[in-house]
């Protein structure tokens, strides 16, 4: 029961209470005033017929005497009037039935009132003759009190009716800052951090206010540090200073994450850009300069590659810039390339010939960041030879064989597999931290046959799904396939699914969705859709109303390839996943508990979970990892020393 509900309980008590002392009290008070009247009544009649029917008295008046009675007790309001001799006996007996009109009975019985009888004597000379005795009615009397109880019974309602309005009224006026306390604590559960700004006149709500207010602001100064320390921290270790891109370990730690040392075939094209005669510019014009060629550079590449959502941009050093273009051929890269150097003037910047040299390496297999430099690094030469500043020089690695080559030939595939309905589920569970045998949820990877009977991996064919506008059509048989899953192949029955935004923008989709949804939840299969980190920014406000829309059905949703981004981790304050996946690539880093890698793993931990955030690292393929990843405060861990990917048959 509510406070407010209590307190108008013991005020409606309380005032029920005393009315009814009141009522009984004001009862009592006028039943002894009607009781002395009778009494004085009926005493009043008795003396005046007593030395009325003393002047008769004679001993033969006894007609005379008895009209006397009757025209008094007709005339009057009496029960009884009795006119007894000197030896008791009764010569003259008027009586009348009590009946009350206009009075419930069960009042006349839980009230009785003592009808009291009054005597007089009958003299003649000085001898006595006989005796009256007088008794009221008592109808009037009952009457009369029935109706100053209903009387009294109704200003007492009234007044506790107004009493109750006005005061329930004024007691909710004065609780609620309590109620606003309450919302702003049920905020600050949901990490959402409320002031209120009206603060309540009573001095002990004021108190309780101020201090809630306090509190909630010193969680969020807690939130903020926290994160602006998990920023300090990626910056230092990941972070170019100049650009704000990533440095050179920040590229190798991605392209060992993306390209190194996959069991699956890989495509993509890695390109270095070199701004020419950098040292030059920087003896001539001076470092300031050369810093601004080096930002509009950096600032074009951020431009260029904006709708590449796995696209990796970094500094190796210098003028020296790279991007990762992973799942992307060479002529996409290339004609990204020359737009970027189409679109870049720095001249205005160093006032003298300054250009930008571009080459690059496609690759279609697994491959190291050392060889990927050295081949992007011959062509670089090659276009700066060549004196091409508005075009890229790009060169197959020497073993590559593609996938698939084209725009046409992935149409072809992924269309056949929408029709024939051929994607294959591989299953890889996540576990807990503190116990490898306990699985907290199932994540689903996707494959497609390819034309050399391998089966290919999503990172290869979902981007080129969502290019060729089949990511909808493609997510909705990757649903239909978990939905139909036994049960018994789902222990737990929690399900982690990549989802692209791109789906959620698709009305037929939605439609379809949401009622597959609560289906599922009705019949115990949970979900997590999990989106990557790049996504869920660029996405965040449909992400996050799809997000409301599930979770009251059991449903949640997931940030993957977290801390990979380079974002502040502001974002999650707002978005409040249920759950973050550490990106491969800083789990490859961790060489033991105590470097900085781990110090940072460390303090994203704090961020998440002062948001309750679970935390899972992915990528733990060995037993050292494994045991570094457990001595951090992780939630769950998923990788090849886990449990491999297994298709689901």
């Amino acid at each position: 029961m509510t406070l407010y509900r209590q307190l108008l309980l013991f005020g409606l008590s309380t005032i029920i209470l005393l009315c009814i002392g009141l009522w009984a009290g004001e009862l009592q008070r006028t039943r002894q005033f009607l009781v002395a009247q009778l009494e004085s009544h009926a005493q009043d009649t008795a003396t005046s017929l007593g030395l009325s029917l003393s002047t008769l008295a004679h001993g033969t008046d006894a007609a005379v005497m008895e009209s006397m009675i009757n025209a008094l007790f007709d005339r009057g309001y009496y029960r009884l009037i009795q006119f007894k001799d000197v030896q008791g006996s009764i010569l003259i007996n008027r009586q009348a039935p009590v009946t009350i009109e206009h009075v419930p009975a069960w009042f006349i019985q839980a009230v009785p009132l003592a009808i009291p009888s009054a005597q007089a004597m009958v003299m003649h000379g000085w001898k006595q003759t006989g005796t009256v005795t007088v008794e009221s009615h008592p109808g009037y009397a009952y009457y009369t009190l029935w109706q100053a109880v209903q009387s009294a019974s109704l200003w007492f309602a009234i007044a506790a009716a107004v009493v109750i309005v006005a005061g329930g009224f004024r007691m909710r006026r004065l609780l609620a800052p309590l109620a606003q306390v309450e919302k702003q604590a049920l905020a600050l559960c949901d990490r959402r951090f409320h002031i209120q700004e009206r603060l309540p006149r009573t001095r002990e709500l004021r108190r309780v206010v101020v201090a809630m207010n306090q509190m909630t602001e010193r969680v969020r100064e807690m939130f903020k540090e926290q994160a602006s320390l998990a920023d300090t921290l990626q910056q230092r270790a990941y972070q170019d200073q100049l650009t704000g891109l990533g440095n050179r370990r920040f590229l190798e730690a991605q392209v060992k994450a993306k390209v190194a040392a996959k069991d699956t075939p890989v495509t993509g094209t890695f390109l270095l850009f070199q701004i020419q005669g950098l040292q030059s510019i920087n003896q001539q014009l001076g470092y300031t300069i050369g810093d601004q060629l080096i930002s509009e550079l950096a600032s074009g590449l951020q431009k260029s590659a904006v709708e590449q959502p796995e696209a990796i941009i970094g500094r190796l050093g210098g003028g020296d810039l790279a991007l990762l273009l992973p799942n992307t051929d060479a002529d996409t890269a290339a004609d990204l390339a020359e737009t970027l150097l189409k679109g870049l003037d720095l001249v205005k910047i160093a006032s003298a010939p300054a250009t930008v040299a571009c080459g690059g390496v496609s690759y279609s297999r697994p491959t190291s960041f050392n060889e990927l430099l050295l081949h992007a690094d011959t062509a670089l030469n090659t276009a700066r030879l060549e004196g091409a500043s508005e075009s890229a020089a790009i060169f197959p690695l020497d073993d590559a064989t593609t996938v698939a080559v084209g725009r046409t030939e992935w149409k072809h595939l992924l269309e056949t597999v929408l029709a024939n309905r051929s994607l294959i589920l591989y299953s890889q569970p996540t576990v807990s931290r503190e116990d490898r045998d306990t699985v907290t949820h199932h994540e689903m990877l996707s494959r497609i046959p390819g034309s050399n009977g391998r089966h290919i991996s999503a990172g290869t064919f979902l981007p080129m799904a969502e290019q060729l506008g089949l990511m909808p059509a493609l997510d909705r048989l990757i649903l239909e396939n978990v939905i139909a899953l036994p049960p018994s192949r789902l222990i737990p029955p929690r399900v982690a699914i990549n989802l692209s935004p791109v789906s959620l923008e698709n009305e037929a989709f939605t439609d379809w969705l949401f009622p597959q949804l609560s289906r599922c939840a009705a019949s115990g299969l949970l979900l997590n859709f999990e989106f990557s980190e790049f996504r869920a920014i660029r996405h965040f406000n449909r992400i996050r109303t799809f997000a409301d829309r599930i979770r009251p059905m059991g449903h949640g949703i997931g940030i993957d390839h977290f801390g990979q981004g380079l974002t502040h981790y502001g974002y999650l304050k707002s978005l409040i996943p249920d759950y973050v996946k550490i990106h491969r690539a800083i789990t490859n880093e961790m060489h033991s508990d105590q470097d900085d890698t781990s110090f940072f793993v460390s303090t994203l931990c704090t961020v998440a979970h002062s948001l309750d955030i679970r935390v899972i690292i992915e990528g733990v393929e060995t037993e050292q990892q494994w045991r570094t990843v457990t001595a951090l405060p992780i939630d769950a861990v998923q990788g090849y020393f886990i449990r491999r990917p297994e298709p689901i048959l």
